[in-house]
């Protein structure tokens, strides 16, 4: 998650006074506002639980009212605190921490405690509705969700729940999956849009995995109609034969030979992000990524208008990480995500072994970069617990203690280690406007083929040099 302050706000007090807000955004998006008392309150009880040896450097008080650069200063100095916390894989997951942002969030968008009803959606479209509070936090709207599904509670921590952004004309945008520290009624009801959803999908990666999910009745339903559905929107590939015998399958209801099949195509299980831009293999390239199979995998437009395709691979990245900036609005236009006429513009950047001894950094610019990189980070989080002979209920458990490395804006995030890093110095590349062709999301149709990305506007299956399907 990336956590950043990027403005200010004077606001009136209810004596009349006014104060200063800091505007705590995560993703872009706005979490909270908060004001500096209420953090140096977090800050002293951090230190009271942890000690003051574990707790970061907290911006001191000041006797008098502060001068805009003093303003501005304090701003910069809660941002890398904020930043710090959140990094420490002790404080970052503690329940202080999370609680601490969680009534943040419930009191910056003004939303009393009481009974609610929560829409959930599954792949397929079908909506769940759910009795919640709206101060439920993620890990009890999920567990409402199974409850209502009759999912066993072993089964629950293969699932998540995600913010997505499905548009009229078919677009579907993962925005990110919700995390420990929010409300999920309150992330979906602040948005004010219709477009904005919450949905179901497995949380893991290894399709070995899929075997425990299918023993169960609810599982195999979820896995089927996320696997259908993966189908329609041309994230799986699949030639007219292939299309055929799916076609088939679900006809005779045959929900695990359907399964079975859909895992030996290309692209099964992966997640597809909307076109961004990259720097590999040359600055300015249009590139469609998607991530599964332990890789980001490129699908790229040159500048010559060529078409290739390439996968990065997880065990061959050194280390990778988010950074933001602030960068005027061209078109003059308001964007929520970002102060007056300033946007956030994110990037991915990740250091590859393109060769023996030759390490590259290579970048994505994208609104969702953060979340290919809570994706990166799974991959490895499960690398490292299959290695280490855990399971994936560990691994959930390891995930909340806050055990393995999490990625930030401008931290490092390692996996396994390869070499020792060059000049991390890279050059900033242009941004892409354009979006996702529509899709069907009514099932397997004729035209599933003819929707998938990689069917159209990419051809064939280049290689890019240095770039191998083994890992180390």
């Amino acid at each position: 998650m990336h956590f950043s302050i990027p403005e200010t706000e004077v606001r009136s007090g209810e004596n009349g006074s006014t104060y200063v807000a800091y505007n705590i955004h995560v993703n872009g998006v706005l979490h909270c506002r908060v004001r500096y008392s209420q953090l140096l309150g977090l800050h002293e009880q951090i230190k009271k639980e942890y000690g003051n040896n574990v707790v970061p450097a907290f911006p001191p008080k000041k006797i008098f009212t502060l001068t805009p650069a003093e303003v501005e200063q304090r701003r910069e100095q809660l941002e890398k605190y904020m930043q710090a916390v959140r990094q420490d894989p002790m404080l970052g997951t503690s329940e202080m921490f999370n609680s601490f942002l969680r009534k943040a969030q419930q009191e910056t968008q003004q939303i009393p405690t009481e009974e609610v009803q929560l829409e959930v959606h599954l792949s397929n479209g079908q909506k769940v509705r759910v009795n919640i509070l709206t101060s439920d936090q993620t890990e009890d709207v999920l567990e409402a969700v199974a409850t209502k599904l009759d999912l066993p509670d072993e089964l629950v921590g293969y699932f998540s729940l995600s913010l997505v952004q499905e548009s009229a004309e078919g677009g579907y945008t993962f925005v990110r999956k919700l995390q420990e520290f929010e409300l999920p009624y309150v992330s979906v009801t602040s948005l004010h849009s219709p477009d904005f959803h919450i949905v179901l999908r497995k949380s893991y990666w290894d399709t070995a995995y899929d075997n425990d999910v299918m023993d169960n009745r609810v599982g195999l339903n979820l896995l089927y109609s996320q696997t259908v559905s993966d189908i329609e929107r041309g994230w799986i590939l699949v030639n007219k034969d292939q299309h055929r015998q799916l076609k088939s399958l679900q006809e005779k209801g045959s929900k695990k030979e359907l399964i079975r099949l859909a895992q030996t195509l290309k692209y099964y299980g992966y997640i597809k992000f909307d076109p961004c831009v990259t720097d590999f293999p040359e600055k300015g390239c249009h590139v469609i990524v998607s991530a599964g199979n332990n890789e980001l995998n490129f699908h790229v437009k040159l500048p010559s208008e060529q078409m290739k395709e390439g996968s990065f691979k997880v065990t061959r990245m050194r280390c990778w990480r988010v950074t933001s900036s602030q960068v005027p609005v061209t078109n003059g236009s308001a964007n929520p995500c970002s102060s007056a006429k300033c946007e956030v513009k994110l990037e991915l950047a990740f250091e590859y072994l393109m060769s023996k001894d030759r390490l590259q950094w290579v970048t994505i610019t994208s609104p969702q970069a953060i979340m290919m990189s809570i994706c990166l980070q799974s991959m490895v989080d499960e690398l490292m617990v299959k290695k280490s002979g855990g399971s994936i209920k560990k691994m959930q458990k390891k995930r909340l203690n806050g055990a393995l490395h999490r990625s930030d804006s401008n931290q490092a995030v390692k996996s396994p280690p390869l070499l020792d890093s060059p000049d991390p110095n890279r050059e900033q590349v242009v941004k892409l406007s354009t979006k996702l062709t529509s899709v069907s999301l009514r099932g397997i149709s004729a035209s599933s083929s003819n929707n998938d990305i990689s069917g159209n506007d990419f051809h064939g299956n280049y290689a890019f040099e240095g770039i191998g399907d083994d890992d180390l």
